[in-house]
């Protein structure tokens, strides 16, 4: 997946631009994103400041890794499961 050219810092930044009466037209000609890059990134993070996107970042990249961790904990569980009822 191709990560984004713009950092959470220069997200909020356009997204405090428009909540400071820029045009949206305007703001996405100049940022060069598109308007439903825009509206996307408003849903995701409209009304946030800076350290609390960085906390997001932090908390879905946690979030990540346990759900891998349960994944692997399932098969192993689903591995010895296999091997009980063939040895029993």
């Amino acid at each position: 997946m191709r990560g984004s050219r713009f950092s959470d810092e220069q997200i909020i930044g356009v997204l405090r631009e428009a909540d400071a009466g820029a045009a949206t037209t305007e703001l996405c000609r100049h940022h060069g994103i598109s308007p439903a890059t825009f509206y996307n990134w408003n849903a995701r993070f409209g009304g946030m400041r800076v350290n609390d996107a960085r906390r997001l970042r932090q908390l879905e990249g946690e979030n990540g890794k346990l759900k891998q961790l349960l994944a692997e904990s399932a098969l192993d569980n689903h591995v010895l499961r296999e091997l009980l009822r063939k040895n029993g």
